[in-house]
């Protein structure tokens, strides 16, 4: 009995740390899935994709709360009146302009980052 449950928690231990390995693999996809390069082309070339962009990291920003565990996260405000959606955009263009090797997705995350020290302020 207890080699199978040792067994089965071997098992179970493995398996989240696949589920952690297999996310971090995991694939963007859409407008977002652009490095902070192309989003800053993209900008200079067409400054109404900002609004776009912005409804992408919005969507991603929701992925990330749904995917948080119980507790973590909840309540989070991602349109605080305190950083509103413009200054959201302006902390994205901003953050890429400093770091256009990067993803912009990376750049959402960082964001989200920012978002969470809003809301315990």
């Amino acid at each position: 009995m207890l080699c199978f449950m040792l067994s089965a928690i071997t098992l179970m231990t493995s398996s989240t740390a696949d589920l952690r390995a297999e996310g971090r693999t995991a694939r963007i996809v859409g407008l977002g899935a652009a490095s902070c390069k192309q989003f800053n082309g993209d900008v200079a070339l067409n400054p109404m994709v900002r609004r776009d962009y912005l409804a992408w990291a919005q969507g991603f920003m929701s992925g990330i709360i749904l995917s948080r565990p119980p507790g973590v996260d909840e309540g989070l405000d991602l349109n605080p009146a305190t950083f509103d959606l413009v200054t959201q955009l302006r902390f994205l263009e901003d953050h890429c302009a400093r770091n256009e090797a990067l993803d912009f997705s990376e750049a959402v995350e960082a964001l989200y980052k920012r978002l969470r020290l809003e809301g315990k302020t």
